[in-house]
């Protein structure tokens, strides 16, 4: 490295406290060294995508601008959301069904035990079974509005037996959720894993994390999953900061920490779309790399059916679209 050479008139003109003070400053601080650079040669890692169903015309087409955006990205699957109570089980079916005939996409539809009876999730399972459906998202769902939530008394109780009956209905591959701060409504962390492990055992593949922002906490957890004997795949969720207000609440309703950094980050341009765009993606890139470089080569992005930061942050990771093949003459 070639050392830099002051010349004793460079700062001249500057306050020689106030220079000495920086030039030690600089010169006895840390050094950190740059992520590692991922090469063409480099297996990029594998994405996922989650989408939720549209409520109006407007909404549908939105959507199907991102899934078109992102299809070329070519996703390990997509997944989409389950409104709490199965609120929205038509549309979900419906865009799952449009997804499988007119995409080359392998679509994972959510699917929740809440308020529901033992039957009535199967038949929902037999459906998207027959509809050419072979991936399921697993989870015990949200009570619509809100309130504790209390099993149905005819229908499967919790996760880890929803698991089970959809491996009775079909042998479906099915995804359930993980949460590196815990869910809100665990004892604790240690139970929360014990409720994870016996969702994996009941015939579950891969966990996908609720999103996160501090990396360390979904590290730690790794750590306390392996400890637990959890071995199946936990994929990291990234959810981009489109609106921080919005996430922020998301963030306090589902037991998430925000860091005062992030606050700090989109101060001052909530009304400034450009501005806000460009930090989103600054920060998500941030976090992936930083997870990447731990070793980290499964991806779950939360689109909030918007494809920009997705695909953005995606290309910085790696990962190019498929370039279709011309068809033959």
């Amino acid at each position: 490295m070639n050392s830099v050479v002051l010349s004793p008139t460079a700062s001249s003109s500057a306050a020689p406290g106030r220079s000495t003070a920086t030039l030690e400053r600089w010169l006895t601080g840390p050094r950190f060294g740059g992520l590692p650079a991922r090469h063409a040669g480099h297996a990029p890692p594998a994405l996922s995508f989650e989408f939720f169903p549209p409520r109006t015309e407007a909404l549908e087409q939105q959507l199907w601008a991102c899934i078109r955006r992102l299809e070329p990205l070519a996703p390990r699957f997509v997944s989409v959301t389950y409104g709490a109570g199965g609120s929205t089980q038509a549309r979900t079916h419906a865009t799952v069904a449009r997804i499988v005939a007119e995409t080359s996409l392998t679509p994972a539809a959510h699917l929740t035990c809440v308020g529901a009876t033992r039957e009535e999730v199967d038949a929902v399972a037999r459906g998207y079974w027959e509809a050419g459906v072979r991936h399921i998202v697993a989870l015990r769902g949200d009570v619509p509005g809100g309130g504790a939530y209390e099993p149905h008394p005819g229908g499967y109780a919790y996760a880890a037996d929803l698991v089970a009956g959809l491996k009775r209905v079909a042998d479906f591959e099915i995804s359930v959720a993980a949460y590196p701060e815990t869910h809100p409504n665990a004892a604790n962390p240690l139970a929360d894993l014990d409720n994870l492990k016996r969702k994996l055992d009941a015939g579950a593949t891969r966990a996908i994390t609720n999103f996160f922002f501090d990396n360390s906490a979904f590290l730690r957890f790794l750590d306390l999953a392996l400890a637990a004997g959890i071995t199946a795949p936990i994929v990291p969720g990234i959810m981009p900061v489109t609106n921080f207000a919005q996430q922020a609440k998301f963030a306090a309703m589902s037991g998430v920490s925000v860091p005062d950094w992030l606050g700090h980050m989109f101060d001052g341009i909530a009304d400034d779309l450009e501005t806000r765009r460009m930090v989103a993606a600054v920060v998500a890139a941030e976090q992936v790399r930083l997870l990447q470089a731990n070793g980290i080569d499964e991806f779950h992005f939360y689109t909030l059916n918007r494809s920009d930061l997705t695909y953005a942050i995606a290309h910085i990771l790696g990962v190019r679209a498929k370039v279709a093949s011309p068809t033959p003459a």
